[in-house]
């Protein structure tokens, strides 16, 4: 299936953003630990992860997750060539993709600008109605 130069990326290991959403459960679909794991994760910033790890990547927009098909969009990466030898020999397999790209994430570029007034307004006074005591 090798026409014209193209990659075959239907061999490559796919990475959905959920799997390293720190906002998502283990059901949800997060892969890797919740402190291990960055907010929010979009494909175009994973896809700059795997650029910057030296990776091959594909980002699918066109591609949704089952579990939650309103997380559009995927990255694939190539871990491995065609004759087996590692891309990048620090990353061995996907865990450890997914370790390095959360990692990676956070100190995205176009993060670093976004973040700030995010956290500020994160920031609010919760007042929860179930306060005072209980009745008898």
């Amino acid at each position: 299936m090798m026409d014209g130069g193209v990659p075959n990326i239907k061999k490559w290991v796919v990475l959905y953003p959920v799997y390293i959403n720190s906002k998502k459960t283990i059901a949800e679909g997060r892969r890797i630990s919740a402190e291990k794991a960055c907010e929010n994760p979009t494909c175009v910033e994973i896809g700059d992860c795997c650029g910057h790890l030296k990776l091959p990547f594909a980002i699918e927009i066109d591609k949704a997750y089952p579990r939650d098909f309103m997380q559009v969009g995927r990255v694939r990466v190539l871990l491995k060539r065609e004759d087996g030898s590692l891309c990048n020999p620090a990353i061995p397999s996907r865990k450890q993709l997914m370790f390095h790209v959360a990692e990676l994430v956070p100190r995205h570029p176009g993060r670093t600008k976004k973040q700030e007034p995010a956290s500020t307004a994160n920031v609010s006074t919760s007042k929860s109605g179930k306060g005072g005591r209980k009745k008898r």
